[in-house]
Order: structure tokens, then C-alpha cells, then sequence
């Protein structure tokens, strides 16, 4: 089983490391919908990037780890929207799989990015779809 890290680094040389959300809870829930093929996107904050977390890149392959920092999935971004927050839209919104709205999104997303450094309407986001690689809990 090719769950070390470093041994996936070697497959994944230019991987970047992430963990979807900011708590374990959260972080198994994103993790389920992607593995159940409801979550094909996901958003960050334009500031994160900017504060030195690397940005995602189309045609990169990525490591999504567990809470606890083992390797989880290996995604591929294949499409990158920069917009503001307001200018998400339904499509967008629906295909991070979280919510069955584009409201339920904007509450669940406000509240996300309220505990992580700050919120405006207006705010830059960076938003990500992917495909799955390599789900590590299948094998």
C-alpha cells in the first residue's frame, strides 16, 4: 500500500500537500463527499495564497491528507476561477457538493472564512475543480 508521504512525493514530485477544511470533522466530511464523487471543487481565499501557501495549478496533482497529516487522496486540478466571493455561482457553488444551494453555500462559506482571517462579500476567491487520482482508502 503507497501511503507514505514521502514515498508519494517521489510519484507526485511537483504535490503540494493540503487538508480540506480547519478541523478533523470537517476535514473527514470533504474528504467522504470526494471519495462518493459529490465534491469536484472547493474554494480558498486569495489572501492564503498570497501569505504563502502555494497556489493550485491546472494539470498539478496534489496529496489531500487526513487530519492527521497521512495521505488521504491524490487530486488533479483541471479548471481555476479567481472572482469575488458575491460573483460565485450556482454551478460553482454546487459542485463543491456541500450544500444543495447557492445560499446554503454562501452561510456555510461565510462562517469558514470568518474563523479563517476575515470575510467581505467582495473578497477574492480562488475556486478549484479537480478530479480524483488515487483514493488511499480503497486499497
Amino acid at each position: 500500500m503507497l501511503t507514505d508521504l514521502g514515498a508519494l512525493m517521489l510519484r507526485y514530485p511537483s504535490a503540494e500537500t493540503f487538508r480540506f477544511g480547519d478541523n478533523s470533522d470537517l476535514c473527514r466530511a470533504l474528504l467522504s463527499l470526494v471519495r462518493r464523487g459529490k465534491k469536484v471543487a472547493t474554494c480558498s481565499a486569495l489572501h492564503e495564497f498570497q501569505n504563502g501557501e502555494p497556489s493550485p495549478e491546472i494539470g498539478r496533482r496534489d496529496i489531500c491528507l487526513n487530519w492527521d497529516a497521512t495521505p488521504a487522496l491524490v487530486i488533479e486540478t483541471v479548471e481555476l476561477i479567481q472572482c469575488r466571493f458575491d460573483e460565485v455561482t450556482e454551478e460553482m457553488a454546487l459542485a463543491e457538493g456541500e450544500d444543495d444551494s447557492l445560499d446554503g453555500w454562501r452561510v456555510a462559506h461565510r462562517d469558514y472564512f470568518e474563523r479563517n482571517g476575515g470575510f467581505s462579500l467582495d473578497m477574492q476567491i480562488i475556486w478549484e475543480r479537480f478530479v480524483l487520482i488515487e483514493d488511499f482508502a480503497k486499497r
